[in-house]
């Protein structure tokens, strides 16, 4: 592995979800005063980052960008909440998410091999959107058998259990919006949040 490619692996990186040249329209300062700005979601735990960008930074939708340590043409990075994105990266955001879930299958398969319960009576599975009691023992005896090599496995062996990716990106939604769920199971928050 190269010096360059050890770099990129340590740091924090994320999707650009919208791109605002002349800052927010709110913003009642002269346009020259205003900075630009970008919207973006890390790939890695999903946090919501707005960006203000120096004058020459050449971002587009979609563009992957380092947040920890800030990337070329990032002036400063800072973890926002759901409703402090704009209504461009708000409509991006689940799009991106299911590029991020398809892109890392394995690691997402993994959740599905892994899951633990969090209480005598609550397991990690059980948070997912429509997994009930039953779906989650007929997952939980399958994986006992073999672990899951992919979502298309994961579909055949578990009668009931359709879109195994898409229901995983629902849940990563649901915690994107919801500041106040108990558990969180993908989305980093930072302290205080």
């Amino acid at each position: 592995m190269s010096e360059a490619d050890s770099d990129e692996a340590e740091s924090v990186a994320a999707v650009v979800l919208d791109y605002l040249p002349h800052g927010r329209a709110e913003d009642d300062r002269p346009q020259y005063q205003k900075s630009a700005l970008a919207y973006a979601v890390g790939a890695s735990d999903f946090r919501l980052y707005e960006f203000e960008l120096e004058a020459d930074a050449g971002l587009s939708i979609g563009d992957r960008v380092s947040v920890d340590p800030p990337g070329e043409g990032v002036a400063s990075a800072r973890e926002v909440g759901y409703d402090d994105l704009s209504s461009g990266a708000q409509s991006e955001l689940e799009y991106v998410v299911e590029d991020v879930v398809h892109e890392e299958d394995e690691r997402f398969v993994d959740f599905y091999n892994e899951a633990q319960p969090i209480t005598l009576r609550l397991h990690q599975l059980n948070l997912l959107p429509g997994i009930g009691k039953k779906l989650r023992n007929t997952i939980l005896d399958e994986r006992k058998r073999k672990p899951f090599e992919d979502f298309e496995d994961l579909e055949e062996r578990v009668p009931g259990l359709h879109d195994p990716d898409g229901v995983l990106v629902d849940r990563i939604m649901q915690e994107l919006r919801e500041d106040d769920l108990k558990y969180q199971i993908f989305v980093g928050r930072e302290e205080g949040k």
